[in-house]
């Protein structure tokens, strides 16, 4: 059953030496000017060292305007952070893992960025729910600004320059443009906070132009030297069980968009994966991916931290597994499953009162 999640997978000329990755999970402990830290450094290179093929790192925010979603947050939007990537990722490669930049751009969910006094989404409706309290927030989420055609120029160019930093300067090896769970791209796509009326809203077709033109803009400028890819969902951060409202149709729509934009790789992610998509039907979000975006490296996220879960997602159609929780507790996950071992169970704890990382995880060696 673990022969084939253990088994090497080439994405697009990026060879990993299984197909279990380290889902993206933002963990707060950069210093306040969004440098990463030695315990980022160490935090990260226990999973590597545990076997993982793949570590795909926490949102990294793409500018100093409107991107920073918390405190602590690293980022990509200059040299000295870029810099301190490069440790990082050198750490990964060590071990013989392969590591993925995941750009971020919080829009309307911002609750942390010192470089702006407001928040600007695609229209001015204020986001469900309460600012997230073990990433230091407190209270409402403020109503967002429109954003401008300019500042989406801008926000198109905070990715781009982002994205060159993290392969030219960083050492990453493939790119994800975070297009999920209620951050900016994700607020575009969502027809219930996008409510423009010009080209960047509408219909779906409309809603995902967004992350279409980022996409775009991203492989052009470096989709030569690493795969390119995207994560999406349907749940977002502080709306856990939003469905999109064309169901099937807007999965074609959105996936099809994605896979003509030229993307190497989509990486969904729901709470639970193996769970249908919609109400009434049967296909996963896993499957209508892989139905719509033929050729596409499919990555899955959602509780399929058991070897029996990770199998089925790949026989539903997913090229790799992404573990969160189940990282967490086993940052040698893959040698546990190799093992056919019980994995540990994953204690919550450590996410709070802060999500920050704690030096109980580092005193972890994933040997």
């Amino acid at each position: 059953m673990t022969n084939q999640i253990l088994s090497a997978y080439d994405m697009h000329g990026t060879t990993l030496r299984n197909r279990l990755a380290v889902a993206p999970m933002t963990r707060v402990t950069a210093s306040e000017a969004g440098v990463p830290t030695d315990a980022m450094r160490d935090y990260y290179e226990r999973f590597a060292r545990g076997g993982f093929g793949l570590v795909i790192t926490e949102g990294i925010y793409t500018d100093k305007a409107f991107a920073q979603g918390y405190r602590f947050q690293p980022g990509l939007a200059d040299d000295e952070q870029a810099s301190a990537w490069a440790g990082i990722t050198a750490r990964i490669h060590a071990h013989g893992g392969r590591v993925v930049a995941q750009l971020m751009h919080a829009g309307a969910l911002s609750q942390g960025n010192p470089y702006r006094a407001h928040t600007v989404a695609p229209s001015a409706v204020q986001p469900k729910g309460k600012q997230m309290v073990f990433y230091y927030g407190a209270g409402d989420y403020p109503v967002p600004a429109q954003i401008t055609e300019a500042q989406i120029a801008e926000v198109i160019e905070g990715f781009v320059e982002a994205a060159k930093r993290a392969v030219r300067t960083a050492g990453f090896d493939a790119i994800e443009i975070h297009g999920a769970n209620g951050y900016l791209l994700d607020q575009f796509l969502t027809a219930h906070t996008n409510l423009r009326t010009d080209r960047w809203g509408g219909d779906v077709h409309g809603r995902v132009a967004l992350l279409v033109e980022v996409l775009k803009a991203v492989k052009a400028a470096v989709g030569t030297q690493v795969p390119v890819g995207i994560r999406i969902s349907q749940g977002k951060v502080n709306d856990f069980t939003n469905k999109w409202p064309g169901r099937e149709a807007d999965a074609r729509a959105i996936f099809g968009a994605l896979a003509a934009a030229g993307a190497d790789f989509i990486h969904v992610t729901e709470f639970e994966a193996w769970q249908p998509a919609f109400e009434g039907d049967t296909d996963t979000l896993i499957a209508l991916a892989r139905r719509y975006a033929p050729g596409v490296t499919i990555i899955a996220n959602g509780g399929l931290h058991t070897a029996e879960r990770a199998a089925a997602a790949l026989a539903d159609g997913a090229d790799i597994v992404a573990l969160g929780r189940g990282a967490l507790a086993n940052p040698d996950m893959p040698q546990v499953f190799a093992a056919q071992a019980e994995p540990r169970p994953f204690d919550g704890t450590i996410l709070g009162p802060i999500a920050d990382i704690k030096d109980s995880e580092l005193a972890f060696s994933g040997e």
